[in-house]
């Protein structure tokens, strides 16, 4: 018997175009943005549950290592998160609540003294300057501006520390996000396996090395910016309570909260508490203990907490953290700030690819003429 004709009996490989692979790629990205545009009012609890299953996932597997079955390991899990969760509500939400009456009660009075202490300094600054610099009408100016900030600053404070679990209804928070959490982490291991198989084969290697770089980026960001925020919130509320600050519990948990943003909790949280210990005790002493917590604060920050926890694992560069995290509120709201970090991290590392790629091409290589 003789071979059949080349072309006839078997058939012949096919090889995908530069078009076709576009095509794909154009398809995939713009698939997710329609969907994250379309359903970004209901995404969030998903989108949360998704952050909660990836943190967990690696004890998780742990646990599954030791002989405890995925099911039951995610299942505990679930539980002691929920089970923090209720713990945290119950013993903080009471403090809060009575911070929030003590600050509505002292405010007109923080305002005041706030507004005193701010009118001897510019009557100071007209001595010492001249009245060309400085004149009663800005002087009146400055000080009415200062005092509607304050007070902004305490009813906004009130509404979003209020009215906070608004944003997120009862049945989403108790019940959606830790069921999807339990069946993502339950099947962690084989959603990746069956993603991994859809993968291109021609570039499936150095996708998954693409993969493997995201993920040691944003785990070691994620798990240790949260690390990071529970400790730095801890000490300011301690170190701010234990000065005497009325408000010290909530400044401080504020404070820390907001150091998910790199800087910008710390020098938020200064401010605050600078202005309320101007209000509570004029100056003095209590204004530079309240200094003397926050300098302490970013020292140990940043020797200790951001070596130890981080190190050299983190290529996430600071501005570029606070520009992701700030467009992905204004573009998503709170779905943008969870998705903020891993589609940084994504930029990142295919940004570092696509240099090396450069570096290593002609583009780059070819000698001058």
């Amino acid at each position: 018997m003789t071979d059949p004709a080349p072309g006839r009996g078997r058939p012949q490989p096919r090889h995908a175009t530069p078009r076709q692979r576009a095509l794909l790629l154009g398809g995939v990205v713009g698939a997710l943005l329609l969907s994250l545009w379309l359903f970004s009012a209901i995404l969030t609890p998903f989108v949360l549950a998704l952050v909660l299953a990836y943190f967990l996932d690696p004890v998780a597997t742990r646990m599954a290592r030791i002989g405890i079955p995925r099911g039951l390991a995610a299942g505990l899990l679930v539980l002691l998160i929920l089970a923090a969760g209720l713990l945290g509500v119950l013993l903080l939400y009471p403090l809060v609540l009575s911070q929030i009456g003590v600050l509505l009660a002292r405010l007109p009075g923080y305002i005041a003294t706030i507004g005193g202490k701010l009118r001897e300094f510019l009557l100071t600054l007209e001595e010492q300057a001249g009245p060309e610099v400085v004149d009663a009408r800005l002087r009146e100016l400055i000080i009415g501006q200062a005092g509607a900030m304050v007070s902004w600053l305490g009813t906004a404070a009130t509404r979003l520390i209020g009215g906070g679990f608004a944003l997120f209804n009862v049945f989403t928070l108790a019940i959606v996000t830790p069921v999807v959490t339990f069946y993502l982490l339950r099947d962690w291991p084989r959603l990746l396996a069956r993603l991994e198989s859809w993968l291109p084969r021609r570039s499936a290697a150095t996708l998954r090395q693409l993969g493997r770089d995201m993920d040691r980026v944003m785990s070691a960001w994620l798990r240790g910016q949260l690390l990071c925020c529970v400790i730095l919130g801890v000490f300011y509320a301690a170190g701010l309570s234990a000065i005497g600050l009325e408000l010290g519990l909530i400044v401080g948990l504020m404070a820390g909260i907001l150091s998910f943003i790199p800087y910008v909790g710390s020098f938020t949280g200064f401010a605050i508490a600078v202005l309320l210990a101007i209000g509570q005790w004029g100056t003095g002493a209590g204004i530079l203990l309240v200094c003397l917590v926050f300098v302490v604060g970013q020292t140990v920050e940043g020797y200790v907490i951001y070596p130890r926890l981080l190190g050299d694992r983190v290529e996430l560069h600071a501005v570029w953290v606070i520009f992701a995290l700030f467009a992905g509120g204004v573009i998503f709201g709170f779905l943008g700030v969870l998705l903020a970090v891993p589609i940084a991290a994504a930029v990142g590392v295919l940004a570092r690819f696509f240099l090396r790629r450069y570096l290593e091409s002609p583009l780059y290589l070819d000698p001058p003429r």
